[in-house]
């Protein structure tokens, strides 16, 4: 585990891609394991820390039979064209065991990339036992030679009692990848499920709506999501969390841009046993002509329960951007620092290097602020 594995294969442009999705591809000092797919085929898997393994899907269904419980489970394979679809081929992707109390000190890493024209198809397993705790940043990323493809992804996560997974999803596809991930989770009593999902990259397609199921009593889950839409971009993407059991909880926060792409952001919290709390926020901002959509729900089916939403799409203000260049700004800097200030979320249980990162990735990518 002191060598990557299979990053030798790829060129040193790449690399630099690899990084903006938070992949280290010159060493695991850092990370607690790592997983690497290219196209379909796997080109490292493992891990150095006690209690947690990490292993290729086919290998674990071959070595734990008690795992096809968990196989096509929470994620139907029937769901649409796209689960189906990657039901009908090999299963390629990883599967992550934490055992009961294991605790990574850094976070796993899982890499997705796409290198020529083809259709990527992943199914991921993440099981974290009574009172684990893991991270996993899952980079997503095409080669600059691709010129088009497409990514389906499976990943169905199951959170034990008191466990803790944070998943910290961020894509660098293409101008022509068309992206369509299907995630649902599990959380049982105590459990606690946080996802990131950051995009600011150019992407022709990304429709996904992750979907958490909270089945026991006290579990939490909190959704944060940066998505950034330029011309020719067409980004449906949003987060459910389901209420099953009582004292469970939801926070689902997106902040969006778009820069002459579509962005259709949803949200929704349904709750279905009582004394539950759900919220939903949605920001937007329209940079140029571009479509904007939230579509925030919130559904209450029992007696004591608190949902709110709230939702706002619009423009920077006026004012912000004087008051900015009357303290010596341009126009252009005071744009900028607006637009950092809206998309600064901090995104918890990221690491500081990777949330610094993404910091880095806000103040110089070009969107044509």
């Amino acid at each position: 585990m002191s060598e990557m594995n299979g990053f030798d294969s790829i060129s040193t442009e790449d690399k630099e891609r690899l990084t903006l999705t938070g992949i280290q591809t010159d060493s695991l000092e850092g990370r607690a394991g790592s997983f690497l797919l290219v196209n379909d085929h796997v080109l490292h898997a493992g891990s150095n820390a006690e209690g947690v393994e990490v292993m290729m899907i086919d290998k674990a269904l071959e070595t734990y039979a008690w795992l096809s419980e968990y196989f096509w489970n929470v994620v139907p394979k029937d769901k649409d064209q796209y689960t189906q679809y990657v039901a009908d081929h090999p299963q390629r992707g990883y599967v992550i065991i934490a055992r009961k109390g294991a605790k990574t000190t850094f976070p796993l890493q899982s890499c997705m990339f796409l290198q020529g024209d083809t259709i990527q198809t992943v199914h991921n397993i993440v099981i974290a036992e009574e009172g684990a705790e893991v991270h996993l940043i899952a980079g997503c990323a095409s080669s600059l030679k691709t010129k088009e493809g497409a990514h389906y992804g499976i990943n169905e996560i199951y959170v034990g009692k008191d466990a803790k997974v944070t998943s910290t999803m961020i894509h660098t596809w293409g101008e022509e990848i068309e992206v369509f991930p299907r995630t649902a989770s599990v959380v049982a009593e105590g459990g606690t499920f946080i996802s990131n999902y950051v995009c600011m990259k150019p992407t022709k397609m990304v429709q996904m709506y992750p979907t958490a199921h909270l089945r026991g009593k006290g579990a939490v889950a909190r959704f944060s999501s940066v998505i950034v839409a330029g011309p020719g971009s067409h980004i449906d993407a949003g987060s459910r969390a389901i209420l099953e059991a009582p004292e469970t909880s939801a926070e689902l926060i997106t902040r969006a841009i778009t820069n002459g792409g579509t962005i259709i952001s949803r949200g929704a919290i349904i709750g279905e046993a009582p004394q539950t709390k759900g919220h939903i926020e949605c920001r937007g901002l329209i940079l140029k002509d571009g479509i904007m959509h939230a579509i925030p729900e919130i559904d209450g089916r029992v007696v004591d329960v608190e949902l709110s939403h709230e939702a706002a799409v619009g423009k920077i203000a006026r004012d912000e951007i004087e008051y900015l260049m009357a303290r010596g700004l341009s126009e252009e800097e005071a744009t900028a620092t607006i637009i950092r200030g809206f998309l600064d979320v901090r995104i918890e249980g990221l690491p500081d290097a990777l949330q610094k990162q993404i910091d880095d990735a806000i103040d110089s990518a070009d969107h044509g602020f």
